[in-house]
C-alpha cells in the first residue's frame, strides 16, 4: 500500500483554485498564466495587469516560474557486484516553458520523479558498490543529464539531482566495516616496518659515521704521537749530541782521561753490584774480592776503547800523558784503601 501510494500521481496544483475571470487580472510576479479561447491555446499572461474577455477566455493552467524542490521517495537498486542499496534523493527543477508544461505532459513532476528512479537505478547498476560511495557527484550529474534529455520535450529543466541517503544491508555492512580495519591494520603494519627500517638505517649511518670519525681520530692521534716522538728523539739527539761535544771538550783538557777512567771504574763497580738484585740467577767472576783486579779490567776496556785517540794524542802532549797517568793510579790506589 505504502509503494502504491508512493507511485500514485502527485494532486495537479495548477488544476486546482483557478481564478477566474472576471475581465480585468493581475498576475503575481514569477507565475505563468494559460489561457485558453473557447477551448483552444490562446496566450500566456504575463505578471501584472493583463484583460481578458469574460465567457471566452478561461484561464486553464497556472505554472510557477520558481524553483521547485521534489522529495524522490526510497527506492531498491542493485550495484554491479549484486549488492542491493536502498537509495532516495532529492530533485530540483525548474519550469522553462509554461506552454510546453501544460501540453506537453499530463503531470511534469510525477513523469520527472519516475524518470529519476529509474535513471538512478540504471546508473546504479553499472557501478560498483566501492565506486558508488566514490563517485556521488559523478552519479548525480549523470541523472541530471539523463533527465534533461528526456524533459526537454516538457518545458522543464532539471537544475541537480542530490543523494540523500544509502542503506546497505546489515551483512555487507559488516563485511564493509571488517575490510575497512584490515585496511586499517594494514596501513599500521606498513607504517610500524617503515618506522623500523628508517630506525635501522639511522643507527646504521650513525655507527658509520662514529666509525669514520673514531678512525679519523686514531689516525690524527696516531700523526701527533709520531710528530711528538720525532720531535722527542730529535731534542735527545741534540741533547746527546751536545753532551758528546762538551765531553769530547772535558776529555781534551788536562787530567780528563784521569777523570774518564775513575767514571767507568765508578761504573763498572755499581754495574757489578746491581746483578745480585735485578735477577735470581748471580753469575760471578771468580775473583769477586778483588776490586783492584775489576777495575784494572774497566780500566783496560777504556783504553782498548780509546787506544787510537791515546795514540794520536801521545805524539802531541807527551806530558800531559804521563801526568794523567800518575793521576790515575793515584786514583786507583785510593779506590783500594777506601774499599778495604
Amino acid at each position: 500500500l505504502k509503494r502504491a501510494a508512493r507511485l500514485a500521481p502527485a494532486p495537479c496544483r495548477w488544476n486546482s483554485g483557478l481564478p477566474m475571470n472576471i475581465g480585468v487580472l493581475f498576475v503575481p510576479q514569477q507565475e505563468a498564466w494559460v489561457v485558453e479561447r473557447m477551448g483552444k491555446f490562446h496566450r500566456i499572461l504575463e505578471p501584472g495587469l493583463n484583460f481578458l474577455i469574460p465567457l471566452l477566455d478561461r484561464i486553464r493552467y497556472v505554472q510557477s516560474l520558481k524553483e521547485i524542490v521534489i522529495n524522490v521517495p526510497e527506492q531498491s537498486a542493485v550495484t554491479l557486484d549484486n549488492v542491493t542499496l536502498q537509495i532516495d534523493g532529492v530533485l530540483y527543477l525548474r519550469v522553462m516553458d509554461p506552454y510546453k508544461a501544460s501540453y506537453g505532459v499530463e503531470d511534469p513532476e510525477y513523469a520527472v520523479t519516475q524518470l529519476a528512479q529509474t535513471t538512478m537505478r540504471s546508473e546504479l547498476g553499472k557501478l560498483s558498490l566501492d565506486r558508488v560511495f566514490r563517485e556521488r557527484e559523478s552519479l548525480n550529474a549523470s541523472i541530471v543529464d539523463a533527465i534533461n534529455q528526456a524533459s526537454d520535450c516538457w518545458g522543464i529543466r532539471c537544475l541537480r539531482y542530490e543523494i540523500k541517503d544509502i542503506h546497505v544491508p546489515p551483512r555487507v555492512k559488516e563485511s564493509m566495516q571488517m575490510q575497512v580495519e584490515a585496511e586499517r591494520r594494514k596501513r599500521a603494519t606498513v607504517l610500524e616496518s617503515e618506522g623500523t627500517r628508517e630506525s635501522a638505517i639511522n643507527v646504521a649511518e650513525g655507527q658509520k659515521q662514529a666509525q669514520i670519525l673514531a678512525s679519523e681520530a686514531e689516525k690524527a692521534e696516531q700523526i701527533n704521537k709520531a710528530a711528538g716522538e720525532a720531535n722527542a728523539m730529535l731534542v735527545k739527539a741534540r741533547a746527546k749530541a751536545e753532551a758528546i761535544q762538551l765531553l769530547a771538550a772535558a776529555l781534551a783538557q788536562q787530567h780528563g782521561n784521569a777523570a774518564a777512567s775513575l767514571s767507568v771504574a765508578e761504573q763498572y763497580v755499581n754495574a757489578f753490584s746491581k746483578i745480585a738484585k735485578d735477577s735470581n740467577t748471580v753469575l760471578l767472576p771468580a775473583n769477586t774480592g778483588d776490586v783492584t783486579n775489576m777495575v784494572a779490567q774497566a780500566l783496560g776496556i777504556y783504553t782498548t776503547l780509546t787506544k787510537p785517540q791515546a795514540v794520536k794524542t801521545q805524539d802531541e802532549m807527551p806530558p800531559a800523558h804521563e801526568d794523567s797517568h800518575s793521576s790515575a793510579t793515584e786514583v786507583v790506589k785510593a779506590e783500594q784503601g777506601s774499599s778495604s
